[in-house]
């Protein structure tokens, strides 16, 4: 086939791999600094010129999905020549399982052979959609440590490779990296059928489950937003059998998303922990400039631009007691835009991507996190801030409001309405001397809502409940 690839970010470089045997007549990717440059040999154009070639279909590396395959059709794209990651089964549906065998398992075993946990109960594989350090990825590496403690055999594996194996492996677990659990179903995957109790993680994994044996217990923990779902195929995902099938969401948003599609299936709660890495007080009380920080990859989901919006509406006056630090992935077109438009603001500072040890630096030295996402289901920074004793300004659509008092251990603002969180900025401001008494209080909903204790409790209840049934 004769495809076009939209898109060239991290989704791109997940997926590539299942083109190498295909003709790839051109990248297409909105971002101007991308445009006729080269990525792996192949131009990257426009997508208004990408589609005046010869092809047969294109195919969307994104999980933006709704508005670029409005762009296509918009673009006299056919629908049924534009697919998804998602689709790739469908795609290549002829050469599968050749496609399949191209890519076999790799085995990563534990570095701690003398590991001294009395493994006494069921094998369990706790599945992800990759290794990096992201929000789900580490919520199931503490799942992985937990259940591990508690005498369960473990095994993490992964669709994709990525930092979080050396951190597995070196907490004696060990770890099967296969790329074809992006694209086979359960069925086809033999060594997966070997275990007793099975944990999927987000709603990747919903391929991967449409053909499954049913006589293996599955928790499908879901995290993920409804902008998520865009690129789904409702006829594969509706068809999933919901035998031995246990769902569960990190609160209202996730749940509300997978409900759309079974309206009537009854889906449980479980929130991750988040480890306790505190081991200072604050001490920046006499520093005069209050200190924001927002932390998230730069794009329009994340809502950087309302924040944007809200520190102009700052008087100038205000403005000057703050400092605003925005980290996170800024090499976007999206993150270019922002820079570009706050470069008369002195305040905004632009970290870029920083490790995990200074994000936490970061946090223990701020007055206030600011959250102000379109779509978030429960983001951990919003926990690692309260964590910390920081406060949070939310908006009211992200999982983490549910909470959050206004004005008592946070503050919530109305979503998109960048006068509301205007205000709120200034109020914080205004109080600074109240804020450090508001981060105690912040602590406390980390202590009874998000700590590893409250989560290991949770866990354990919810696996032993489910394999008591077998």
């Amino acid at each position: 086939m004769k495809l076009l690839l939209f898109g060239t970010g991290d989704y791109y470089n997940r997926y590539k791999k299942w083109f190498v045997h295909q003709e790839i007549v051109a990248l297409l990717d909105n971002s101007k600094q991308k445009q006729y440059t080269w990525i792996d040999e192949i131009r990257v154009l426009p997508p208004e010129e990408g589609v005046k070639l010869s092809y047969d279909a294109v195919v969307i590396l994104s999980f933006y999905a709704k508005a670029m395959k409005q762009q296509l059709i918009h673009l006299k794209v056919a629908q049924n020549n534009i697919y998804h990651f998602f689709d790739l089964r469908r795609l290549f549906a002829h050469e599968l399982t050749d496609i399949i065998r191209l890519y076999p398992r790799q085995y990563f075993p534990s570095v701690n052979d003398n590991n001294t946990c009395a493994k006494t109960l069921p094998r369990v594989l706790l599945m992800s959609q990759d290794l990096t350090l992201g929000g789900p990825a580490i919520a199931l590496f503490h799942t992985a440590i937990l259940l591990q403690k508690n005498g369960y055999d473990i095994v993490f594996a992964s669709m994709i490779d990525g930092p979080l194996r050396e951190k597995l492996t070196e907490s004696g677990i060990p770890v099967v990296v296969d790329a074809c659990l992006q694209i086979a179903v359960m069925r086809e995957i033999d060594w997966v059928n070997t275990f007793s109790f099975i944990v999927c993680n987000t709603m990747n994994f919903y391929i991967f489950l449409s053909e499954r044996d049913t006589k293996i217990p599955i928790l499908w923990w879901l995290h993920d937003a409804p902008f998520f779902y865009e690129g789904v195929n409702k006829e594969v995902i509706t068809k999933i059998c919901l035998e031995n099938l246990n769902i569960v969401s990190v609160g209202s948003i996730p749940q509300m998303a997978i409900n759309k599609f079974f309206p009537c299936l009854s889906c449980g709660e479980l929130l991750y922990g988040v480890a306790d890495t505190t081991n200072s007080k604050k001490t920046m009380d006499s520093n005069p400039v209050v200190q924001f920080i927002t932390i998230g990859f730069l794009e329009e989901i994340k809502g950087q631009d309302i924040l944007l919006a809200a520190i102009k509406r700052l008087s100038d006056s205000i403005r000057r007691q703050c400092r605003f630090y925005i980290v996170g992935h800024k090499e976007t077109l999206f993150g270019e835009q922002l820079q570009k438009d706050s470069e008369d603001i002195e305040e905004i500072v632009f970290t870029g991507s920083v490790d995990r040890r200074i994000i936490h630096e970061l946090l223990d030295t701020s007055h206030v996190l600011i959250c102000p996402s379109r779509q978030d289901s429960m983001p951990t920074v919003t926990a690692e801030a309260m964590m910390h004793a920081v406060p949070c300004i939310v908006s009211d659509v992200i999982g983490t409001a549910a909470y959050i008092h206004d004005g008592v251990d946070g503050f919530i603002f109305q979503n998109e309405i960048e006068t509301a969180l205007t205000e709120k900025i200034q109020w914080c401001v205004e109080n600074k001397s109240v804020l450090k008494e508001i981060g105690k209080k912040a602590r406390g909903i980390y202590e009874q809502v998000f700590s590893m204790e409250v989560f290991e409790r949770k866990l354990l209840k919810l696996v032993e409940n489910i394999l008591v049934k077998q």
